[in-house]
């Protein structure tokens, strides 16, 4: 298995907003490309001093040949949505189940 992690900065008066979005638009919209088999949310529990919330969305796909078809196929029209949606940091992260 492969955990897609997607580590989010958002304002912190976005946030309300941005995880009612997420749980109710992006995250299904994800899962609806048929590449992972589920999808978490956790929020990441720490101080910012520059008044962003951090959030962990994870994906968990069955093999790697998914995570690169939606990385080339369905991540960029997604991303952009996001971006016209919300202004936010992001990075990226792949980890393999050993």
């Amino acid at each position: 298995m492969f955990l897609y992690n997607v580590t989010v900065g958002i304002d912190q008066a976005d946030e309300a907003a941005w995880l009612k979005w997420m749980k109710e638009r992006h995250m299904q919209n994800v899962l609806n490309t048929g590449m992972f088999v589920s999808a978490k949310i956790y929020k990441v529990l720490h101080d910012n001093e520059d008044g962003t919330i951090s959030y962990s969305v994870q994906y968990l796909a069955e093999s790697l040949e998914n995570v690169v078809q939606y990385l080339e196929k369905f991540a960029p029209a997604l991303i952009e949505e996001h971006k016209q949606h919300f202004r936010h940091v992001a990075f990226r992260t792949l980890l393999e189940e050993v």
